[in-house]
């Protein structure tokens, strides 16, 4: 009798619990069935290509993703982080290559001996070991260079006591005609001493003045040579090494590449190698008929120093669109210094005679199409160059320019050109 009683004691607790559960379960049922907003059918909707998809219209019926956004935002958005990164990447590239300028200068001075001298130890190799024609390539290109240095300072030398009655009797042309020439305007010789000594004079407070930064930056002068040095040394040791087992250490490189990513690499490196070899071997040789003609022409009018100032044309070949005509300038002032005004209206039309058979001759002859780039790209290019890094930005940003289109054009896989420009919408054709 007491386990039945405390049985049905426990039952009816347990119909009363469930009871209460169910009184409040229903409420909230309730609440939770009034919540529920009726949804949109989907139909089904056959697209263009003869499938069928699931597509839901936002109000106004126009087409939106899964967010919200519509494709020509979403497509121009993903475009805009894509030239970012680009952005960051070129960036980062240029500030790493500031961080080690001179190690970049290094190779980039040795990527040019070898481009140079590559054909030289090629021909050579065909009779002698690898080795003994690298070593003898850089003996003749030494032979070569100092052999010119020396021309230029013995030429110096022996003509300097007569260039300096030359130059002194052609400043003396030049202030008489100051004072005495049909100009609307003149100077007395009596203005211009006084002007230049004031010049010494300020020179001499500035240095007596400034002794000891002077002195500082003499020994960071010394310092700068040092580095000079320095960098030689590290491209020569570059260049002896691309000379002689350069094509081995581009295949160890390309073997630590993926398999399917070895062939394009190889294709667009060799691009650029190409482009950028045959600027260099175009460049020296442009630079030394510039020089050459610069002498002969200087040598013909009786010049002073004419080895000089050719070597000064061959240096300034290397800049490009600015360099030759510079330093012809700076031959024509020469000119009209010791010889007068006829010598230097002969060697400024000389200057412009070697620049136009420069660009119309030597470089579409010796460049060809190696370096295809439109003549405002390359004013642009220069003209940042020297903004980024003086007179070295100058000098490389055209090779780098060149290299680098020379990849994108390799590879890119570019549609079919226009023959001419399209109608603009709303106009017709005559």
């Amino acid at each position: 009798m007491r386990f039945g009683r405390t049985r049905r004691t426990l039952g009816q607790a347990r119909r009363a619990i469930r009871a209460r559960r169910e009184q409040v379960r229903a409420p909230r049922l309730a609440g939770a069935e009034a919540a529920l907003v009726q949804l949109p059918l989907l139909r089904p909707r056959p697209t263009t290509a003869g499938r069928v998809t699931v597509r839901r219209l936002a109000e106004g019926g126009t087409s939106r993703d899964s967010r919200g956004v519509p494709p020509w935002l979403a497509k121009f958005g993903l475009m805009s982080w894509y030239t970012i990164g680009i952005i960051l990447v070129v960036s980062l590239l240029v500030f790493a290559t500031t961080r080690i300028q001179l190690v970049f200068i290094a190779v980039f001075v040795a990527l040019v001996f070898t481009s140079v001298l590559n054909p030289v130890t090629d021909l050579l190799n065909r009779v002698m070991p690898r080795a003994l024609a690298v070593g003898l390539s850089l003996l003749l290109s030494f032979l070569f260079f100092a052999g010119l240095l020396t021309y230029v300072i013995s030429s110096v030398v022996g003509q300097w006591d007569r260039l300096a009655r030359q130059f002194e009797q052609g400043i003396g042309t030049i202030l008489d005609f100051l004072e005495n020439g049909p100009l609307p305007w003149h100077v007395t010789q009596d203005e211009v001493y006084d002007w230049v000594n004031d010049l010494i004079r300020q020179a001499t407070e500035y240095v007596q003045s400034n002794a000891g930064d002077l002195a500082g930056q003499v020994v960071s002068n010394a310092g700068a040579v040092a580095l000079v040095f320095t960098v030689f040394a590290l491209s020569l040791f570059v260049t002896i090494f691309l000379l002689s087992s350069g094509k081995r250490m581009w295949l160890w490189f390309l073997n630590q590449l993926p398999a399917r990513n070895r062939l394009s690499v190889h294709r667009a490196a060799g691009a650029g190698w190409y482009t950028f070899s045959g600027y260099a071997r175009g460049t020296m040789i442009v630079a030394t008929v510039d020089g050459i003609l610069a002498f002969i022409l200087l040598l013909v009018v009786g010049v002073p120093l004419a080895a000089p100032l050719a070597v000064l044309v061959f240096v300034g070949a290397f800049v490009p669109l600015i360099g030759a005509p510079l330093a012809m300038i700076v031959a024509a002032v020469v000119a009209l210094a010791t010889g007068g005004f006829l010598q230097a209206l002969i060697v400024t039309i000389g200057v412009a005679l070697i620049g136009q058979i420069e660009g119309h001759i030597l470089e579409p002859l010796v460049m060809g199409k190696q370096v295809s780039l439109h003549p405002v790209v390359v004013a642009l290019g220069v003209t940042a160059g020297t903004f980024l890094g003086g007179l070295l930005g100058a000098i490389i940003a055209i090779p780098l320019l060149a290299v680098a289109w020379a990849v994108f054009s390799t590879l890119r896989s570019p549609d079919p050109p226009l023959v001419e420009l399209p109608d603009e919408p709303g106009t017709t054709q005559r």
